[in-house]
């Protein structure tokens, strides 16, 4: 897949170099992007080690690149429902600009869904079912309570309404809601401590997990942090196969891309906030580990991976990429993950990410909504969408990560 944006840059350049003066180059790091009219030749920037994570190649800068994906989501006409890939990009965006200190780019991002609050002017576009698709909407408020936390703006609605969605969660089903399995297997789950909206599917262990993280990051209170990994670990028992890699669901026997994303993006959030002494944690960081490992085995020549993982012949997928990127990087960064043996992966998944988007800043190849269905076929013959927030979040997640001083 051919990076637009140097073309662009490079076009632009020519176009103006022969009106505008020489001038002398930049230093290589941190990357500062050409004034209107350089002509200076690009000189390739050399990391110091092939696991580099602070020096990138011209336009691959993730304080550069995550700017661009994050002024491109807030500018975007909300949908008439708010659904999860609004949500994923939100926090990504919130993430981004917290990590960059732009205030302005937060409440603008704040501002855009104070409407969205009870008894606010657009708060219809709010969902309603007991899914976990849906309930995911309350990681945003949980985050702008947090960001605001002892600010003038401070409103105790965002945690308010972040509450209820994470309570709501783990609360019984209402009246004529259907769940993912029958009642009475249901009412087994809820006594093992796990959520009604439990159904065993891949994309779960972000959804349904990020809800329960960002209320402990928000409250403190460990209940959340305690229902959350055992649904983790028993995602893992359930899912997990021996090759470090997950079925879409039992029943679904592929290892999808971006599903298996969402279970790799889900643990190492839950892994930056888990205590060491948890008791879960050893069980959660094994299998991370067994999964991280399968990603070396898999990541193709160019740096990305499939959309089925384990299938070659299948077309690169970057949403996919940009979440084992984010999951590599972080894993690295904190150290759970050897620095020489995955840094170099790391890296590499991120550069290739970011030649995945365009001159527009929309995030190219990334695979349309999917369902789960007991076909190969299927998943290979799903179609390559542009600028779709299942492809633009990871990518802003992942510049998160690269920022964040662990």
């Amino acid at each position: 897949m051919m990076n637009l944006r140097p073309l662009a840059l490079l076009s632009a350049s020519l176009l103006l170099s022969a009106a505008a003066p020489a001038q002398a180059p930049a230093s290589p790091a941190p990357y500062t992007p050409p004034a209107p009219g350089d002509s200076t030749p690009y000189q390739p920037t050399v990391p110091p080690s092939p696991g580099d994570l602070t020096v990138w190649p011209r336009g691959d800068s993730p304080a550069e690149l995550g700017k661009h994906l994050a002024e491109k989501f807030v500018a975007m006409p909300l949908p008439r429902v708010i659904a999860y890939p609004d949500v994923c990009a939100w926090y990504g965006a919130l993430t981004f600009a917290q990590l960059t200190h732009d205030d302005t780019l937060r409440d603008r991002l704040i501002a855009r869904f104070v409407p969205l609050l009870p008894g606010g002017a657009e708060a219809n576009r709010m969902p309603q079912r007991h899914h976990v698709d849906d309930s995911i909407v309350g990681v945003v408020p949980f985050e702008i309570a947090m960001q605001t936390k002892g600010l003038p703006s401070y409103d105790p609605r965002f945690l308010q309404l972040g509450t209820f969605w994470a309570d709501r969660q783990w609360g019984p089903l209402p009246p004529g809601a259907q769940g993912a399995f029958p009642p009475d297997l249901i009412a087994q789950m809820v006594q093992q401590g796990l959520s009604p909206e439990t159904r065993f599917w891949v994309d779960d262990m972000y959804m349904l997990t990020m809800l329960q993280l960002q209320a402990y990051r928000a409250t403190g209170d460990r209940k959340y942090l305690d229902r959350d990994a055992n649904e983790m670990v028993a995602y893992l028992d359930k899912l997990q196969q021996p090759n470090g890699l997950f079925y879409h669901a039992p029943d679904v026997p592929f290892f999808w891309g971006r599903g298996d994303g969402w279970f790799a993006a889900g643990m190492a959030e839950m892994l930056r906030t888990l205590p060491a002494d948890h008791p879960a944690r050893p069980r959660i960081l094994a299998g991370y580990r067994l999964m991280m490992a399968a990603l070396l085995k898999y990541q193709g020549a160019d740096g990305m991976w499939r959309q089925l993982i384990d299938h070659p012949e299948a077309w690169p997928e970057s949403s996919s990429s940009a979440m084992f990127s984010f999951a590599l990087i972080t894993g690295v960064k904190h150290g759970w993950l050897d620095a020489a043996t995955y840094g170099p992966a790391a890296r590499k998944g991120w550069i290739a990410v970011a030649g995945y988007v365009d001159q527009n800043y929309d995030v190219t190849q990334v695979c349309q909504g999917t369902n789960k269905f007991d076909s190969a076929q299927y998943y290979l013959d799903r179609k390559r969408e542009t600028g779709n927030l299942h492809g633009q979040a990871p990518v802003l997640w992942a510049a998160s990560a690269l920022l964040r001083d662990e």
